[in-house]
């Protein structure tokens, strides 16, 4: 039976730090334009607390979406050994496009995906590419897409890439603007004859009756002012119960379709939204198993690089694999799981097997 593999990983990782003693100047506001009684650095400590933010990277003014997701995939293309010229998809999850260091505008005329095909200088017509916005769990449903091209046989081997610059989106006057982050990861999917190997299961799913704003574009949380630029917002209470509630079920149901035991599932790597709340889920994932969270089950890159959306997975699983976790390694035939949430409201989850 055929398979369908990672077989190169890549990321790009900004080199500009922004740590949070950084916004200890910044004044926040609540939604309704009034300022906060605490003192910043009381408001930091508590994200930090929650959120286990410690330091965020954002991209240098020179770069876009288009850019970071090209260096990803340049370094996914090498690692997998491949010849960029024998891809048959290129398939790129972001939400905002380019955006242009000093603009507000989103620019994804032509697509994100055209631009990184012409960037890696591709001549063959026949790699198709094309653009996804899901949210934050854009990087693993176009994995999932990848997964179906592949098994039906019109495509043998396709790169994916999840690739934001939120730092050009946020509201610097909304305390949640400290979550957000910049980066950009990129795998190869590959056709595989080893059936012991690749992708085990997927799940996917979108609440929108009364879940599909939860995460939006609104104005400016100062009030008294005339900006009506659009900025990253969300309702962070209601993501959080939301979150608890439906992904540790998807989780469960994507797992029970993959045939292996609970027991049998040595890492998951979860979208890097809040600490707080990523643990909350994959402890929640594991009570419908009867089963308390293992130690060291859920790698985390938060406390470093904060949320870049839908580069925070690959960005994992790349550093991961190339040994940024100390003692924390992964042997050929174990079996691991890739979750994520995020706007839309949209979840999906993955099993694989090294």
């Amino acid at each position: 039976m055929m398979a369908v593999k990672i077989t190169g990983v890549g990321c790009y990782i900004p080199e500009i730090v922004r740590k949070n003693e950084d916004f200890l100047n910044h004044k926040f506001y609540t939604e309704t334009g009034e300022g906060y009684d605490d003192h910043p650095e009381v408001i930091i400590k508590k994200f930090q607390h929650i959120t286990g933010i410690k330091e965020r990277r954002y991209v240098s003014e020179e770069l876009n979406v288009s850019d970071i997701a090209t260096i990803a995939a340049q370094s996914a293309i090498k690692d997998a050994e491949i010849d960029p010229e024998t891809l048959d998809y290129i398939i790129v999850a972001h939400n905002f496009g380019d955006v242009k260091h000093g603009t507000t505008q989103t620019d994804i005329l032509p697509s994100i995906g055209s631009r990184v095909k012409h960037f890696l200088k591709i001549k063959n017509p026949k790699t198709v590419a094309y653009d996804i916005i899901f949210g934050c769990p854009g990087w693993l449903e176009g994995s999932i897409q990848a997964k179906a091209f592949i098994e039906s046989g019109i495509a043998k081997r396709c790169l994916v890439i999840g690739a934001e610059t939120l730092s050009r989106v946020v509201d610097a006057h909304d305390r949640d603007s400290m979550i957000y982050s910049d980066g950009a990861g990129a795998t190869i999917f590959e056709k595989s004859d080893d059936e012991n190997t690749g992708v085990l299961s997927h799940e996917s799913a979108t609440f929108t009756e009364n879940e599909s704003h939860f995460i939006f574009f609104g104005e400016t949380n100062k009030a008294n002012v005339s900006d009506t630029t659009g900025y990253i917002k969300m309702y962070g209470r209601k993501i959080y119960n939301f979150a608890l509630s439906n992904v540790p079920k998807a989780m469960k149901s994507c797992f029970d379709q993959s045939g292996k035991d609970i027991r049998q599932l040595k890492k998951i790597f979860i979208h890097q939204a809040n600490e707080k709340m990523d643990e909350a889920i994959v402890q929640r994932f594991y009570k419908l198993y009867e089963m308390e969270m293992p130690e060291q089950v859920m790698p985390m890159s938060i406390d470093k690089l904060g949320n870049s959306s839908v580069a925070t997975i690959p960005t994992l699983y790349d550093l991961f694999l190339k040994g940024h976790f100390e003692d924390q390694t992964l042997d050929k035939g174990d079996v691991i799981m890739f979750a994520s949430v995020g706007a839309g409201m949209n979840i999906n989850a993955m099993t694989y097997q090294i």
